[in-house]
Protein backbone atom coordinates (compact mmCIF):
# COMPACT_ATOMS: atom_id res chain seq x y z
CA UNK A 1 0.00 0.00 0.00
CA UNK A 2 3.05 2.52 1.09
CA UNK A 3 4.30 1.86 -2.46
CA UNK A 4 0.66 2.75 -4.17
CA UNK A 5 0.51 6.02 -2.62
CA UNK A 6 3.91 6.46 -2.94
CA UNK A 7 3.39 5.54 -7.08
CA UNK A 8 0.40 7.91 -6.96
CA UNK A 9 2.00 10.79 -5.50
CA UNK A 10 5.00 10.79 -7.85
CA UNK A 11 2.08 10.77 -10.77
CA UNK A 12 0.28 13.56 -9.20
CA UNK A 13 3.72 15.68 -8.88
CA UNK A 14 4.27 14.72 -12.49
CA UNK A 15 1.60 17.15 -13.01
CA UNK A 16 -0.83 14.46 -13.77
CA UNK A 17 -3.41 15.85 -11.59
CA UNK A 18 -6.40 17.98 -12.40
CA UNK A 19 -8.92 19.58 -10.19
CA UNK A 20 -12.48 17.92 -10.73
CA UNK A 21 -14.06 21.70 -11.22
CA UNK A 22 -12.05 21.66 -15.07
CA UNK A 23 -15.03 18.75 -15.74
CA UNK A 24 -17.74 20.60 -15.46
CA UNK A 25 -18.81 20.78 -18.56
CA UNK A 26 -17.79 17.52 -20.07
CA UNK A 27 -17.88 13.73 -18.80
CA UNK A 28 -14.64 11.93 -19.07
CA UNK A 29 -13.86 8.35 -19.56
CA UNK A 30 -10.98 6.97 -18.51
CA UNK A 31 -9.27 4.87 -20.81
CA UNK A 32 -6.80 2.87 -18.88
CA UNK A 33 -4.93 0.64 -20.83
CA UNK A 34 -1.18 -0.43 -22.64
CA UNK A 35 -0.03 2.46 -24.83
CA UNK A 36 3.48 1.59 -23.87
CA UNK A 37 5.27 -1.60 -23.99
CA UNK A 38 4.25 -4.60 -26.23
CA UNK A 39 0.76 -4.26 -26.09
CA UNK A 40 0.96 -0.93 -27.07
CA UNK A 41 -0.27 -1.52 -30.62
CA UNK A 42 -3.35 -3.41 -29.38
CA UNK A 43 -3.95 -0.58 -26.38
CA UNK A 44 -3.71 2.42 -29.01
CA UNK A 45 -5.77 0.83 -31.49
CA UNK A 46 -8.32 0.91 -28.63
CA UNK A 47 -7.90 4.04 -27.69
CA UNK A 48 -8.85 5.34 -31.41
CA UNK A 49 -12.04 2.95 -31.80
CA UNK A 50 -12.85 4.62 -28.38
CA UNK A 51 -12.40 8.21 -29.48
CA UNK A 52 -13.41 7.91 -32.11
CA UNK A 53 -17.39 6.36 -31.29
CA UNK A 54 -17.83 8.79 -28.51
CA UNK A 55 -16.64 12.38 -30.78
CA UNK A 56 -18.65 10.88 -33.84
CA UNK A 57 -21.87 8.43 -31.83
CA UNK A 58 -22.53 11.37 -28.69
CA UNK A 59 -20.74 14.54 -29.43
CA UNK A 60 -21.73 15.20 -32.69
CA UNK A 61 -25.11 14.14 -32.00
CA UNK A 62 -25.43 16.33 -28.73
CA UNK A 63 -24.16 14.72 -26.04
CA UNK A 64 -25.15 14.21 -23.21
CA UNK A 65 -27.80 15.79 -20.48
CA UNK A 66 -28.57 18.58 -23.08
CA UNK A 67 -25.16 19.24 -24.81
CA UNK A 68 -22.64 18.10 -22.16
CA UNK A 69 -19.65 16.44 -24.46
CA UNK A 70 -18.19 13.40 -23.20
CA UNK A 71 -14.14 12.75 -23.28
CA UNK A 72 -11.83 10.13 -23.35
CA UNK A 73 -8.79 10.60 -21.37
CA UNK A 74 -6.23 8.51 -21.86
CA UNK A 75 -3.91 6.86 -18.71
CA UNK A 76 -1.06 4.25 -19.86
CA UNK A 77 -1.08 1.23 -17.81
CA UNK A 78 1.97 0.03 -19.46
CA UNK A 79 -0.02 -3.48 -19.13
CA UNK A 80 1.14 -3.63 -15.66
CA UNK A 81 -1.49 -4.25 -12.76
CA UNK A 82 -0.06 -2.05 -10.16
CA UNK A 83 0.32 0.38 -12.59
CA UNK A 84 -3.48 -0.10 -13.46
CA UNK A 85 -4.42 0.64 -10.00
CA UNK A 86 -2.05 3.80 -9.67
CA UNK A 87 -4.04 5.26 -12.96
CA UNK A 88 -7.52 4.41 -11.74
CA UNK A 89 -6.64 5.93 -8.94
CA UNK A 90 -5.60 9.05 -10.93
CA UNK A 91 -8.62 9.19 -13.22
CA UNK A 92 -10.74 8.91 -9.38
CA UNK A 93 -8.47 12.10 -7.80
CA UNK A 94 -9.17 14.09 -11.30
CA UNK A 95 -13.11 13.14 -10.87
CA UNK A 96 -13.60 11.03 -13.70
CA UNK A 97 -16.83 8.69 -12.95
CA UNK A 98 -16.18 6.14 -15.60
CA UNK A 99 -13.21 4.02 -15.83
CA UNK A 100 -12.67 2.00 -19.33
CA UNK A 101 -10.49 -0.82 -19.59
CA UNK A 102 -9.98 -4.43 -22.16
CA UNK A 103 -6.73 -5.27 -22.00
CA UNK A 104 -6.30 -8.41 -19.65
CA UNK A 105 -9.08 -10.13 -17.51
CA UNK A 106 -6.17 -10.09 -14.73
CA UNK A 107 -6.16 -6.09 -14.54
CA UNK A 108 -9.63 -6.10 -14.83
CA UNK A 109 -10.03 -8.65 -11.83
CA UNK A 110 -7.82 -5.82 -10.00
CA UNK A 111 -9.84 -3.08 -11.14
CA UNK A 112 -13.17 -4.49 -10.35
CA UNK A 113 -11.97 -4.97 -6.64
CA UNK A 114 -10.45 -2.01 -6.49
CA UNK A 115 -13.41 -0.10 -7.94
CA UNK A 116 -15.78 -2.10 -5.32
CA UNK A 117 -13.89 -1.13 -2.38
CA UNK A 118 -13.45 2.44 -3.23
CA UNK A 119 -17.02 2.94 -3.72
CA UNK A 120 -18.10 1.51 -0.44
CA UNK A 121 -15.67 3.71 1.50
CA UNK A 122 -16.29 6.68 -1.03
CA UNK A 123 -19.84 6.91 -1.84
CA UNK A 124 -19.80 10.60 -2.72
CA UNK A 125 -16.77 9.57 -5.60
CA UNK A 126 -18.02 6.59 -6.93
CA UNK A 127 -17.52 5.27 -10.26
CA UNK A 128 -18.28 2.75 -12.66
CA UNK A 129 -16.16 0.38 -14.77
CA UNK A 130 -16.73 0.01 -18.13
CA UNK A 131 -15.31 -3.48 -19.52
CA UNK A 132 -14.74 -3.48 -22.78
CA UNK A 133 -12.88 -6.85 -23.77
CA UNK A 134 -11.79 -8.56 -20.48
CA UNK A 135 -13.77 -11.66 -20.82
CA UNK A 136 -12.54 -13.86 -17.82
CA UNK A 137 -16.29 -15.33 -17.47
CA UNK A 138 -15.61 -14.79 -13.40
CA UNK A 139 -15.70 -11.17 -13.58
CA UNK A 140 -19.48 -12.04 -14.28
CA UNK A 141 -19.82 -14.95 -12.54
CA UNK A 142 -18.72 -14.86 -8.92
CA UNK A 143 -16.34 -11.56 -9.11
CA UNK A 144 -19.42 -10.05 -10.53
CA UNK A 145 -20.65 -6.45 -8.34
CA UNK A 146 -22.79 -3.94 -9.07
CA UNK A 147 -20.14 -0.87 -10.74
CA UNK A 148 -18.99 -3.35 -12.83
CA UNK A 149 -20.74 -3.88 -16.26
CA UNK A 150 -19.18 -5.89 -19.63
CA UNK A 151 -19.89 -5.24 -23.08
CA UNK A 152 -17.67 -7.86 -24.64
CA UNK A 153 -18.97 -11.65 -24.44
CA UNK A 154 -16.80 -13.75 -21.86
CA UNK A 155 -15.02 -16.63 -22.87
CA UNK A 156 -17.35 -19.43 -21.97
CA UNK A 157 -20.16 -17.57 -24.53
CA UNK A 158 -17.25 -17.17 -27.09
CA UNK A 159 -16.24 -21.13 -26.83
CA UNK A 160 -19.86 -22.67 -26.95
CA UNK A 161 -20.05 -20.84 -30.80
CA UNK A 162 -16.64 -22.09 -31.66
CA UNK A 163 -16.96 -25.40 -30.65
CA UNK A 164 -20.52 -25.37 -32.94
CA UNK A 165 -18.29 -25.33 -35.28
CA UNK A 166 -15.71 -27.60 -34.58
CA UNK A 167 -18.16 -30.12 -33.84
CA UNK A 168 -19.10 -29.86 -37.78
CA UNK A 169 -15.64 -31.09 -39.07
CA UNK A 170 -15.87 -34.62 -38.72
CA UNK A 171 -11.75 -34.13 -39.60
CA UNK A 172 -10.70 -32.45 -36.84
CA UNK A 173 -10.07 -35.80 -34.23
CA UNK A 174 -7.31 -33.99 -32.29
CA UNK A 175 -6.82 -30.87 -30.69
CA UNK A 176 -4.05 -28.40 -28.83
CA UNK A 177 -4.96 -25.80 -26.82
CA UNK A 178 -1.96 -22.98 -26.38
CA UNK A 179 -2.98 -19.54 -24.24
CA UNK A 180 -1.50 -16.95 -22.45
CA UNK A 181 -0.77 -17.86 -18.64
CA UNK A 182 -3.05 -15.56 -16.77
CA UNK A 183 -6.77 -15.87 -15.59
CA UNK A 184 -8.03 -15.56 -19.04
CA UNK A 185 -5.95 -17.98 -21.01
CA UNK A 186 -6.85 -20.29 -18.31
CA UNK A 187 -10.55 -19.68 -18.63
CA UNK A 188 -10.26 -20.22 -22.08
CA UNK A 189 -8.79 -23.47 -21.68
CA UNK A 190 -11.16 -24.66 -18.98
CA UNK A 191 -14.20 -23.98 -21.47
CA UNK A 192 -12.65 -25.59 -24.29
CA UNK A 193 -11.99 -28.64 -22.50
CA UNK A 194 -15.64 -28.43 -21.07
CA UNK A 195 -17.52 -27.61 -24.51
CA UNK A 196 -15.29 -30.45 -26.51
CA UNK A 197 -16.22 -33.12 -24.18
CA UNK A 198 -19.59 -32.06 -24.57
CA UNK A 199 -20.30 -31.84 -28.19
CA UNK A 200 -17.72 -33.71 -29.55
CA UNK A 201 -15.11 -36.82 -29.05
CA UNK A 202 -11.58 -35.18 -29.90
CA UNK A 203 -8.52 -35.86 -28.02
CA UNK A 204 -6.90 -32.91 -26.32
CA UNK A 205 -3.10 -33.83 -27.02
CA UNK A 206 -1.97 -30.56 -26.00
CA UNK A 207 -2.70 -27.77 -23.20
CA UNK A 208 -0.12 -25.07 -22.56
CA UNK A 209 -0.11 -21.93 -20.83
CA UNK A 210 3.40 -19.66 -21.87
CA UNK A 211 3.65 -16.15 -19.94
CA UNK A 212 1.89 -13.21 -21.12
CA UNK A 213 4.04 -10.81 -23.54
CA UNK A 214 7.31 -12.37 -22.56
CA UNK A 215 7.68 -15.08 -25.50
CA UNK A 216 9.51 -13.90 -28.80
CA UNK A 217 9.52 -16.94 -30.38
CA UNK A 218 7.31 -19.58 -31.13
CA UNK A 219 9.12 -21.94 -32.85
CA UNK A 220 9.46 -24.54 -30.14
CA UNK A 221 5.48 -24.09 -29.25
CA UNK A 222 4.95 -24.75 -32.70
CA UNK A 223 6.92 -27.68 -33.21
CA UNK A 224 5.43 -29.45 -30.52
CA UNK A 225 1.96 -28.18 -32.31
CA UNK A 226 3.17 -29.86 -35.30
CA UNK A 227 4.73 -33.38 -32.85
CA UNK A 228 1.77 -33.77 -31.99
CA UNK A 229 -0.70 -34.49 -35.06
CA UNK A 230 -3.11 -32.29 -33.45
CA UNK A 231 -5.89 -31.46 -36.57
CA UNK A 232 -6.66 -28.00 -35.12
CA UNK A 233 -5.57 -25.37 -32.39
CA UNK A 234 -7.66 -22.93 -29.92
CA UNK A 235 -5.69 -20.38 -28.65
CA UNK A 236 -6.74 -17.32 -26.98
CA UNK A 237 -3.86 -14.69 -27.85
CA UNK A 238 -4.06 -11.51 -28.59
CA UNK A 239 -1.97 -9.00 -29.13
CA UNK A 240 1.86 -9.72 -30.02
CA UNK A 241 1.08 -12.67 -28.68
CA UNK A 242 -1.03 -13.41 -31.25
CA UNK A 243 1.13 -12.10 -34.29
CA UNK A 244 4.37 -13.81 -32.84
CA UNK A 245 2.49 -17.47 -32.28
CA UNK A 246 0.89 -16.72 -35.90
CA UNK A 247 4.77 -16.28 -37.37
CA UNK A 248 6.25 -19.21 -35.94
CA UNK A 249 2.59 -21.65 -36.91
CA UNK A 250 3.22 -20.19 -40.47
CA UNK A 251 7.10 -20.60 -40.73
CA UNK A 252 6.85 -24.13 -39.16
CA UNK A 253 4.18 -25.21 -41.74
CA UNK A 254 1.68 -25.81 -40.29
CA UNK A 255 -1.62 -25.82 -42.11
CA UNK A 256 -4.53 -26.65 -39.77
CA UNK A 257 -7.06 -24.35 -38.17
CA UNK A 258 -6.72 -22.30 -35.64
CA UNK A 259 -9.75 -21.01 -33.26
CA UNK A 260 -9.52 -17.90 -32.05
CA UNK A 261 -10.59 -15.03 -29.93
CA UNK A 262 -8.33 -12.02 -31.41
CA UNK A 263 -6.62 -13.16 -34.35
CA UNK A 264 -6.80 -9.93 -36.37
CA UNK A 265 -5.72 -6.71 -36.95
CA UNK A 266 -2.84 -5.18 -34.68
CA UNK A 267 -0.06 -6.86 -37.07
CA UNK A 268 -2.07 -10.18 -36.86
CA UNK A 269 -3.91 -10.50 -40.00
CA UNK A 270 -0.19 -8.62 -42.19
CA UNK A 271 1.39 -11.61 -40.51
CA UNK A 272 -0.95 -13.98 -41.54
CA UNK A 273 -1.78 -12.99 -44.59
CA UNK A 274 -2.26 -15.40 -47.73
CA UNK A 275 -1.20 -18.40 -45.27
CA UNK A 276 -4.14 -17.66 -42.80
CA UNK A 277 -6.52 -17.70 -45.44
CA UNK A 278 -9.05 -20.30 -44.92
CA UNK A 279 -7.31 -21.24 -41.43
CA UNK A 280 -7.99 -18.49 -38.80
CA UNK A 281 -11.55 -19.12 -37.78
CA UNK A 282 -12.17 -15.77 -35.11
CA UNK A 283 -15.24 -15.52 -32.94
CA UNK A 284 -16.39 -12.05 -31.62
CA UNK A 285 -19.07 -9.74 -31.57
CA UNK A 286 -20.13 -7.21 -34.44
CA UNK A 287 -17.26 -8.65 -37.32
CA UNK A 288 -17.91 -7.02 -40.20
CA UNK A 289 -17.87 -9.05 -43.45
CA UNK A 290 -20.33 -9.00 -45.47
CA UNK A 291 -20.50 -5.35 -43.95
CA UNK A 292 -23.78 -2.68 -43.95
CA UNK A 293 -24.57 0.71 -45.11
CA UNK A 294 -24.17 2.14 -41.74
CA UNK A 295 -21.11 0.37 -40.54
CA UNK A 296 -19.83 0.92 -44.21
CA UNK A 297 -20.02 4.60 -43.41
CA UNK A 298 -18.79 4.31 -40.33
CA UNK A 299 -16.00 2.65 -41.05
CA UNK A 300 -15.06 5.06 -43.86
CA UNK A 301 -14.99 7.94 -41.48
CA UNK A 302 -12.73 6.32 -39.11
CA UNK A 303 -10.29 5.09 -41.54
CA UNK A 304 -10.06 8.69 -42.70
CA UNK A 305 -9.16 9.94 -39.11
CA UNK A 306 -7.30 6.51 -38.04
CA UNK A 307 -5.81 5.12 -40.89
CA UNK A 308 -2.95 3.16 -39.04
CA UNK A 309 -5.84 2.02 -36.87
CA UNK A 310 -8.87 -0.81 -37.76
CA UNK A 311 -12.55 -1.04 -36.44
CA UNK A 312 -11.23 -4.35 -34.71
CA UNK A 313 -13.63 -4.03 -31.40
CA UNK A 314 -16.76 -3.02 -32.84
CA UNK A 315 -18.12 -3.40 -28.83
CA UNK A 316 -16.68 -0.32 -28.60
CA UNK A 317 -19.04 1.30 -30.29
CA UNK A 318 -22.31 -0.24 -28.42
CA UNK A 319 -20.80 0.89 -25.23
CA UNK A 320 -20.16 4.49 -25.94
CA UNK A 321 -23.74 4.64 -26.65
CA UNK A 322 -25.12 2.71 -24.35
CA UNK A 323 -22.98 4.53 -21.34
CA UNK A 324 -24.38 7.97 -22.85
CA UNK A 325 -28.27 6.43 -23.27
CA UNK A 326 -27.95 5.49 -19.57
CA UNK A 327 -26.66 8.63 -18.60
CA UNK A 328 -29.36 10.25 -20.08
CA UNK A 329 -31.79 8.48 -18.74
CA UNK A 330 -30.57 8.60 -15.06
CA UNK A 331 -30.41 12.81 -15.62
CA UNK A 332 -26.88 12.67 -14.10
CA UNK A 333 -23.28 12.08 -14.79
CA UNK A 334 -22.41 12.33 -11.12
CA UNK A 335 -24.84 9.67 -9.44
CA UNK A 336 -23.34 6.66 -10.33
CA UNK A 337 -26.28 4.51 -8.40
CA UNK A 338 -28.59 5.87 -10.52
CA UNK A 339 -26.57 5.53 -14.18
CA UNK A 340 -25.62 1.76 -12.80
CA UNK A 341 -29.63 0.97 -12.55
CA UNK A 342 -30.16 2.72 -16.03
CA UNK A 343 -27.37 0.45 -17.56
CA UNK A 344 -28.13 -2.76 -15.94
CA UNK A 345 -31.40 -4.36 -17.95
CA UNK A 346 -30.75 -1.84 -20.97
CA UNK A 347 -32.35 -3.20 -24.25
CA UNK A 348 -30.35 -1.02 -26.98
CA UNK A 349 -30.69 -1.92 -30.83
CA UNK A 350 -27.12 -0.90 -32.52
CA UNK A 351 -28.17 0.74 -35.90
CA UNK A 352 -24.45 0.07 -37.22
CA UNK A 353 -23.89 -3.54 -36.29
CA UNK A 354 -27.59 -4.25 -37.21
CA UNK A 355 -27.65 -5.96 -33.56
CA UNK A 356 -29.71 -5.94 -30.34
CA UNK A 357 -27.72 -5.58 -27.07
CA UNK A 358 -28.78 -6.56 -23.46
CA UNK A 359 -27.23 -5.89 -20.79
CA UNK A 360 -28.35 -8.36 -18.41
CA UNK A 361 -29.34 -6.98 -15.05
CA UNK A 362 -28.62 -10.37 -12.96
CA UNK A 363 -25.12 -10.53 -14.03
CA UNK A 364 -23.87 -7.06 -15.91
CA UNK A 365 -23.05 -9.45 -19.05
CA UNK A 366 -23.72 -8.20 -22.13
CA UNK A 367 -25.92 -10.48 -24.26
CA UNK A 368 -25.61 -9.84 -28.39
CA UNK A 369 -25.32 -11.86 -31.35
CA UNK A 370 -21.81 -13.53 -31.64
CA UNK A 371 -20.50 -14.37 -35.36
CA UNK A 372 -17.72 -16.75 -35.96
CA UNK A 373 -15.58 -15.83 -39.36
CA UNK A 374 -12.56 -17.21 -41.66
CA UNK A 375 -9.81 -14.67 -42.74
CA UNK A 376 -9.98 -14.36 -46.55
CA UNK A 377 -9.62 -11.46 -49.47
CA UNK A 378 -12.69 -12.68 -50.91
CA UNK A 379 -15.84 -9.89 -50.81
CA UNK A 380 -14.09 -7.92 -47.93
CA UNK A 381 -15.41 -4.57 -47.92
CA UNK A 382 -13.65 -4.18 -44.09
CA UNK A 383 -10.17 -5.05 -43.95
CA UNK A 384 -7.24 -5.23 -41.18
CA UNK A 385 -4.33 -3.88 -41.35
CA UNK A 386 -4.83 -2.05 -44.62
CA UNK A 387 -3.94 -5.67 -45.93
CA UNK A 388 -6.83 -6.29 -47.89
CA UNK A 389 -7.53 -9.12 -45.63
CA UNK A 390 -10.22 -9.54 -43.54
CA UNK A 391 -12.95 -11.63 -41.37
CA UNK A 392 -15.85 -13.11 -43.22
CA UNK A 393 -18.79 -13.85 -40.94
CA UNK A 394 -19.96 -17.97 -41.83
CA UNK A 395 -22.15 -19.00 -38.46
CA UNK A 396 -23.79 -16.54 -36.37
CA UNK A 397 -25.19 -17.33 -33.15
CA UNK A 398 -28.16 -14.91 -32.07
CA UNK A 399 -28.39 -13.20 -29.07
CA UNK A 400 -25.84 -15.94 -27.42
CA UNK A 401 -26.41 -17.29 -24.25
CA UNK A 402 -29.22 -15.35 -23.43
CA UNK A 403 -30.07 -18.07 -21.24
CA UNK A 404 -27.21 -18.88 -19.91
CA UNK A 405 -26.82 -19.98 -15.87
CA UNK A 406 -24.17 -17.38 -13.43
CA UNK A 407 -23.09 -17.73 -10.10
CA UNK A 408 -23.91 -14.12 -9.51
CA UNK A 409 -25.14 -12.95 -6.18
CA UNK A 410 -25.06 -9.27 -6.90
CA UNK A 411 -25.79 -6.82 -4.07
CA UNK A 412 -26.99 -3.39 -4.77
CA UNK A 413 -26.51 -0.55 -3.10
Amino acid sequence: MKILKKLIGMALAAGVFISSGAFADTVKIAFIDPLSGPFATTGSNGLAEWKFAVEKLVNEKGGVLGGKKMEVVALDNKMDGKESLVQVQVAIDQGIRFIAQGNSSGIANAITDMVKKHNKRNPDKRVIFINYSAVDPALTNDKCNFWHFRFDANADIKMDAITDVIAGVPSIKKMYLIGQDYSFGKAVAAAAEKYLAQKTSIEIVGNELHPIGKVKDFTPYARKILASGADAVITGNWGADMVNLGKSLSESGYKGPVYCYYCASNGITATFGEAGKGMLHLVGEGLQNPSRPALTAYHKAFKAKYPKWDLSQPRIINAAQMLAAAINKAGTADDMVAVGKALEGMEFYSEILDTKVLMRAKDHQAIQNVHVGIHTNDDIDIDFDNSGYGIKVFKTVEMASMDSPTTCKMKRP
